[in-house]
């Protein structure tokens, strides 16, 4: 967390930027790019704000001047426009906005600040990140994208779907969710997944990221936080749900109804 769905909302808050000058840039002293966006950033204009996976792209400047900032929110980053956060609470993040968590301050020419603030120091900041080194982004991915793309692996299906080249910007509680949605096993392998099978996969991903996007995130599914903690009877079958590690993340998922 942050994942997809929360680089969504925040792609949305950092659309307020657009058309603004920026007239001085703060950076966290740990963040290797650090003197490169803090020199470059001062007096481009915010052109667009775009997102890939989970990594927002904010374009900047025109013509042969562009400059792209890639930021990427790690476990506990906000980002916060003019003093409002496109989202309160995160899961694994405490919602307090406390100042010496900024770890990149921008500051417009109108006096407006855009911040990402991140207690845990994971967020990440780059200067024309590698966009086509991901791969089809979660909301737009095909069903014959998403079928290539199982065929052609031999590893647990979850892990397939965490792979940022494979789709970008799905992670561990999205795809929790849409496998327990879709009746799938976690483990198994996804080039053993059958063409219903995926059809079924894709339309429950569509469907889950809609609702879950209108509901404000990834934390919001039916085996959310709360029910990851508790490991209650599965909501669908009544059966036990079960923690394991596939692909090396913590998995919750049904045995029963999940094959």
């Amino acid at each position: 967390m942050p994942e997809g769905l929360e680089a969504e909302i925040y792609r949305r808050s950092a659309l307020k930027g657009v058309g603004r000058t920026i007239a001085a840039v703060e950076i966290d002293e740990f963040q290797a790019e650090a003197p490169d966006i803090a020199g470059v950033l001062p007096g481009l204009v915010v052109t667009g704000a775009r997102r890939r996976g989970k990594l927002v792209l904010l374009d900047l400047g025109q013509g042969k001047d562009v400059v792209v900032l890639g930021l990427h929110f790690g476990m506990t980053g906000r980002l916060i426009v003019d003093g409002h956060s496109a989202i309160d609470e995160l899961e694994y993040a405490s919602g307090r906005d406390q100042p010496t968590w900024n770890r990149l301050v921008i500051t417009f020419d109108d006096g407006g600040v855009m911040r990402v603030n991140d207690p845990r120091r994971l967020a990440r900041f780059t200067l024309d990140p590698d966009e086509d080194r991901l791969g089809p982004d979660l909301l737009a991915v095909s069903r014959d994208e998403l079928a290539a793309a199982l065929g052609r692996r031999r590893r647990a299906i979850k892990a397939v779907l965490l792979d940022q080249t494979v789709i970008a910007g799905l992670g561990n509680l999205l795809v929790d969710e849409v496998l327990w949605r879709s009746g799938i096993a976690p483990a198994r392998r996804s080039d053993e997944v059958s063409d219903d099978e995926i059809g079924v996969l894709h339309r429950e991903m569509t469907t889950t990221l809609e609702v879950l996007l209108e509901r404000g995130g990834s934390h919001r599914g039916v085996i959310s936080p709360e029910v990851r903690s508790s490991q209650p009877a599965c909501p669908r079958c009544g059966g036990g749900l079960t923690r394991d590690q596939v692909g090396g993340r913590t998995t919750i998922w049904c045995p029963r109804h999940q094959i």
